[in-house]
């Protein structure tokens, strides 16, 4: 009587606990004759099953930029063994495949997994071989996919086509909220493309539309972006990073967000932006009451885009809480200006100025800030420090969004100290 008890036990117990990943991993390499990748079988291995893993949300991270495993890339032939063991896992809610060796092959395979899952929300395929083909796939299996909310196809040289078969899947999936597709060769057509069916898509929080390959000066691109920007009331956060925008397409965007009430996180940095531009920044920052980070970083803004900035600030805008205005040509003079702001202006609480003509005078505004607790030392990119009785600046490893190419070796790769963007207007849990 014992022991058969003690044998359901023990059955009980076998049926509550599966194989373990690692475990199905080798079964499915095994099956499907596919030499096993050391690196995988190890990230599998540190995964616990359990009979609570329904509830949990796990996201695993096979990155193949990872400096603290042995690294062996992700291929194709890898992914198919991934598909075959993770395609009827429900626990499995995000996939980090980042910087690994994936082609327009596996990208077939992957479109196959979408289609199918109803589980996984994250999926990151930044800087693999993606092409053209491979974003048709993908494009095409997120018709079919409801669940899917985050997709990362970064550095995936996708070509103004591939840009085309993204628009053209916003028109069908409703689910998508978050899509970068930062680094991945867009053209003119599809930036239009996008900008055009985000006039009507009512899911998409946030995009990516960072470094597309340009020919023309005269920015049609920008302006199509500034048109949906009247439409569009729920897209929150926009990256229009390295898309040669001088001040004509920064005007253009500002006469739009007079009218938009939902964007609250503005990316222009890496453009060609000047103190002519930041003036319509400046008058926009006045009136509207929405907007929580803007980011000039890399620009030439010089002091007169700060004192346009400042006066904003000082005594008209109380919503903004995050500025980036590094490497702008900002000299002393300006950098004082936009610290003295931050006197009167209580809700901006981040902000970054490494890079630009630090003197004296501004070292000491911000060590003033620092020390009278107006700023904290996880909000900004300077620490203090004094020798002789001069003070000066150090360069500090925070900003709002330092880890966006690349994770850290040690701690929390969505540090928010490092990446305040997520602290401050998250629509999803990573960059």
């Amino acid at each position: 009587m014992d022991s058969s008890v003690a044998t359901a036990s023990s059955g009980q117990k076998d049926m509550l606990e599966p194989p373990s990943l690692d475990q199905q991993y080798s079964d499915a390499c095994t099956e499907l004759e596919q030499p096993e990748n050391p690196f995988i079988f190890r990230v599998l291995q540190e995964v616990k099953l359990d009979s609570n893993i329904l509830i949990k949300n796990i996201t695993i991270k096979i990155a193949g930029n990872n400096r603290l495993l042995p690294v062996v890339k992700v291929t194709d032939g890898d992914f198919q063994v991934l598909a075959a063991i993770f395609s009827n896992n429900l626990f499995l809610t995000g996939l980090d495949l980042r910087y690994n060796l994936l082609t327009d092959a596996g990208a077939a395979q992957i479109g196959t997994f979408l289609e199918d899952n109803r589980s996984l929300r994250y999926l990151n395929l930044m800087f693999n071989d993606i092409g053209t083909a491979g974003a048709e796939s993908i494009a095409k299996a997120l018709h079919r996919n409801e669940t899917l909310t985050h997709l990362r196809m970064t550095g995936n040289k996708v070509d103004n086509k591939g840009g085309m078969f993204f628009a053209a899947m916003l028109q069908i999936n409703a689910t998508l909220r978050k899509l970068d597709l930062g680094d991945c060769d867009l053209g003119t057509q599809s930036l239009i493309a996008l900008a055009t069916v985000l006039n009507h898509n009512e899911s998409i929080k946030a995009i990516n539309l960072n470094r597309p390959i340009l020919y023309s000066e005269e920015e049609e691109s920008t302006v199509h972006i500034a048109l949906m920007l009247r439409a569009n009331s729920t897209l929150i956060e926009l990256h229009l990073c390295k898309h040669e925008m001088k001040n004509f397409g920064v005007e253009r965007l500002c006469d739009a967000l007079y009218e938009n009430r939902s964007l609250r996180y503005l990316d222009l940095s890496c453009n060609k932006i000047t103190r002519d531009g930041v003036r319509f920044l400046g008058k926009l920052l006045k009136l509207n009451n929405t907007l929580e980070i803007l980011d000039l970083n890399f620009n030439r803004i010089e002091d007169d885009g700060a004192f346009y900035l400042s006066e904003a600030l000082a005594s008209h805008n109380r919503t903004l809480q995050a500025l980036a205005v590094t490497n702008n040509s900002i000299t002393g003079q300006g950098l004082v200006a936009l610290a003295e702001a931050m006197k009167t202006n209580q809700v901006l609480s981040y902000i970054y100025i490494w890079g630009n003509k630090i003197d004296e005078s501004a070292c000491v505004a911000f060590a003033d800030l620092l020390e009278s607790s107006r700023l904290k030392p996880t909000s900004t990119d300077v620490e203090p420090y004094v020798v002789d009785g001069v003070t000066y600046l150090a360069e500090l490893s925070h900003g709002l969004k330092r880890h966006y190419y690349w994770t850290p070796s040690y701690g929390e790769p969505d540090n928010e100290d490092a990446n305040a963007s997520l602290a401050i207007a998250p629509v999803a849990e990573h960059l």
